[in-house]
């Protein structure tokens, strides 16, 4: 499962790089339909339109990130969760300014015809240490 765990820690920073260029299809190829998300906005659940809606017209961008102690398990051969921490810049939609934040998250992912596709996400916010 090695070579398996480097294609989704791959296709997990391809999905993050999407977001940094807001490019919404490459997204939408990474997700699942319907995909689930829970974050400090709640969870929710939602298709490839609410998706596009919520990438091309939601309140923040994300304009950098670095993903760091990634580990991923499979508990069966076509499922993968895996779990990281993110580093990462936000900002509003259209203004200057970044809030940097760090980030607790997860990801699970599926794999139907071969494809391996996104079907959940967690991000939760935990306290920068600072030495």
């Amino acid at each position: 499962m090695q070579a398996a765990s480097k294609d989704l820690i791959a296709l997990e920073k391809k999905f993050w790089q999407s977001l940094v260029d807001e490019d919404t299809d490459t997204a939408l190829d990474l997700l699942d339909e319907p995909a689930l998300m829970v974050s400090s906005h709640g969870a929710m659940k939602f298709d490839h339109a609410g998706y596009r809606k919520m990438a091309e017209q939601g309140d923040m961008v994300v304009k950098s990130f670095k993903l760091s102690d990634m580990e991923v398990v499979f508990p069966t051969e076509d499922t993968a969760v895996l779990t990281y921490k993110v580093k990462q810049a936000i900002s509003p939609r259209g203004k200057s300014g970044e809030i940097k934040q760090d980030m607790a998250d997860s990801s699970v992912w599926t794999r139907k015809d071969g494809q391996w596709r996104c079907a959940m996400h967690t991000e939760t916010p935990v306290e920068s240490r600072k030495h």
